[in-house]
């Protein structure tokens, strides 16, 4: 049971109602309605993308009027007001990436998915969305697909990660370079002699 019945009503399962109500006890009494957020991911994660009728079910769980919720999912981007694929391909593109080729893992998503921005393949596998800075800096540019982050791509290495995805080979996720998590590329710059007075 995924929590669809006729007419797009929606229900928490009787796993995910246990959890709303563990996230329920997290919050002091009379301060449940902040549980907002981690309510709408539960239950985008269940049905696969937040629909009017889990707006219309997370309001009537917390007592809020629908609104409130829907000011919510209108606002933070990792809700989705219509349904998704099974591969939410979320590529930054701000000025960390960008400088470092995000152009390219955009032109390779593009040419690998047929997809543009905001949209959904025919086989409900991949959609493609541009996303503002995701924290990564670091290892730019960075494309998040689902929960994880793929890290220094170029366009060869974008493509390899789609048809993994496309093969049902789960990649591996983080950096896509010979490097050590956020080491340098290329290995130490600093700190290159051991001084015995430290």
């Amino acid at each position: 049971m995924n929590g669809r019945g006729a007419a797009g009503i929606f229900a928490f399962t009787a796993d995910n109602l246990k959890a709303a109500n563990a996230i329920l006890a997290k919050y002091p009494d009379g301060r449940q309605q902040s549980a907002v957020m981690p309510l709408l991911d539960l239950a985008q994660r269940q049905l696969g993308w937040t629909s009017p009728a889990v707006i219309e079910y997370v309001a009537d769980f917390l007592g809020l009027p629908a609104i409130r919720v829907w000011e919510v999912v209108s606002f933070y981007t990792m809700y989705y007001r219509e349904p998704v694929g099974k591969y939410r391909l979320h590529i930054c593109t701000t000025t960390p990436c960008w400088l470092r080729g995000s152009d390219e893992v955009v032109r390779a998503c593009k040419e690998k998915t047929g997809l543009d921005f905001g949209e959904t393949d025919e086989n409900g596998l991949f959609t493609l969305l541009e996303v503002e800075c995701l924290g990564a800096c670091v290892n730019a540019p960075v494309l998040q697909i689902n929960d994880d982050y793929y890290e220094d791509l170029d366009a060869d290495r974008t493509a390899a990660l789609l048809d993994a995805l496309a093969e049902g080979r789960p990649p591996t996720t983080g950096t896509q370079a010979e490097r050590l998590n956020s080491a340098p590329e290329g290995g130490k710059t600093t700190l290159l002699e051991s001084d015995a007075r430290c």
